[in-house]
């Protein structure tokens, strides 16, 4: 594979989706590494959901969207929101970002296996393609928004090199 030169366009799309998803993946790794075990299961004022109850959200979607879309991969096994621990989160979230990856690989190579993107039951089809991919990224990035927003109200500071870390995205592409 020829190595590309800073700022080229990769010309291949689906290598581009999965690595795209790759760094969003690190991302959600590197916070939950960084998190104080005190604040995964504590409850922040409010009526929200525990920084636990967000990452085995965030796996169960991702099996809900590789059973509905991509029936023939392997559907990883949901977590329990209520008994999750971060290093069980870790490892779940890493298994399940690799069927996504598997998932978006196929669905931007064509050949008809994926032809399009549900993401609900209730909801309409999406092309598969560049608005699943979008569409994943962006309620992935959501949710980590509410981990960091509650780990904060919950008096956890994460270390600047590690949000600023979640915003480099070529350190995270590479």
């Amino acid at each position: 594979m020829a190595t590309r030169r800073k700022g080229e366009i990769d010309s291949k799309p689906g290598q581009s989706a999965v690595k795209i998803f790759a760094a969003n993946e690190r991302m959600n790794q590197l916070l939950i590494e960084h998190l104080d075990a005190e604040v995964w299961n504590a409850k922040a004022p409010g009526s929200v959901r525990t920084i636990a109850a967000i990452f085995t959200h965030v796996h169960n979607v991702r099996t809900k969207w590789v059973r509905l879309t991509a029936p023939h991969l392997k559907v990883p096994r949901q977590l329990s929101r209520m008994q999750c621990s971060q290093a069980e989160a870790s490892a779940a979230l890493a298994v399940s970002a690799a069927r996504c990856e598997e998932m978006l690989a196929e669905a931007f190579a064509g050949g008809g296996r994926i032809g399009s993107f549900m993401r609900d039951g209730w909801a309409g089809l999406m092309p598969a393609g560049a608005e699943m991919l979008c569409y994943m990224i962006a309620h992935e990035a959501h949710h980590r928004g509410q981990a960091c927003m509650i780990a904060h109200q919950l008096g956890c500071k994460l270390p600047g090199r590690v949000t600023s870390a979640m915003w480099n995205w070529e350190r995270m592409l590479k």
